[in-house]
């Protein structure tokens, strides 16, 4: 984890929020400190690029001007690219291929899967350099299955109740997994068994997986060595050390507490042009997911 800790600091992957402005996240919960595993792909610069290339092309095939398709193989280009050129992202891959092979094994699982967006700086590298064909998913639920060179991809119905491992940046409340990618997978009568993560944010995403029958693995685990490690490094003050280990002890408490001492925030928040942020938000008030009057 040491090594993976050193990354995410030395790659700006990990961020705190400053006083009274905590963290949206996809969920649509709230927290003071935020990942960016995806990062680890050479650093923010690098990865933004990466991940603007992403939209891009998605916009494109929105709009009729591109085919599905061919996104995999784009996307490995990059990704092989940036592999054989960064050592950092290179030995995380790295670190990943030799984690999936010595505590999964690779004949335990026949597909490697990957979600719209970040998933995908994982999992097509991995796939094909574990030589398994890629299952590309999208957030409209529909899937694509590329051979492991990515020389050929089609659209798929059935998995014939093949094994996968999703491969993915990290794991909050695993929200994503419950809402999209379990369910596509199991629509397409395939069986996730187990994902590999960067961090596990120790948020209750495991515990919410193994009801889904789905095995968590992590490379790091966000504990409080983290913190402390932080705030020795000064990337962090003594004020915001204290907030991360109480949100860290009881996250939906300290959060439900902060939002009633500053209601502000919500109201705020409401008026963001981000629709981003407006998605979150309103997930946060429709599920009322801090039980909030």
């Amino acid at each position: 984890m040491s090594n993976i800790l050193s990354y995410l600091f030395e790659t700006n992957a990990i961020k705190f929020c400053n006083a009274n402005e905590p963290f949206w996240y996809t969920s649509g919960k709230i927290g003071p400190y935020f990942f960016n595993a995806q990062y680890v792909y050479g650093g923010e610069k690098e990865s933004s690029e990466f991940l603007n290339y992403i939209t891009e092309n998605l916009a494109l095939i929105n709009e009729n001007k591109a085919n599905k398709l061919d996104l995999p193989k784009k996307l490995l280009d990059k990704v092989l690219e940036e592999y054989n050129s960064n050592t950092i992202y290179n030995d995380v891959i790295n670190q990943m291929k030799e984690y999936i092979e010595n505590n999964i094994g690779i004949e335990n699982f026949k597909y490697i899967s990957g979600g719209e967006r970040r998933d995908w700086y994982f999992s097509i590298i991995l796939a094909y350099l574990l030589n398994k064909p890629h299952l590309t998913i999208f957030k409209d639920m529909s899937a694509i299955v590329s051979t492991p060179t990515f020389t050929q991809t089609e659209e798929i119905k059935d998995l014939n109740n093949s094994k996968v491992l999703h491969l993915a940046d990290l794991i909050t409340t695993a929200s994503s997994y419950k809402k999209m990618w379990v369910p596509i997978i199991n629509n397409l009568n395939g069986q996730m068994e187990h994902t590999l993560v960067i961090i596990d944010r120790n948020q209750g995403g495991k515990q919410i997986l193994k009801e889904l029958n789905v095995t968590m693995h992590a490379l790091a685990t966000v504990d409080k060595t983290l913190f402390q490690h932080a705030l020795e490094l000064g990337v962090i003050n003594q004020s915001q050390f204290e907030m991360v280990n109480k949100y860290f002890n009881n996250p939906d408490e300290t959060m439900r507490q902060f939002l009633i001492e500053h209601p502000e925030f919500i109201e705020n928040s409401l008026k963001s042009t981000n629709e981003r942020t407006l998605k979150r938000v309103h997930t946060l008030l429709d599920e009322n997911l801090y039980n909030l009057n």
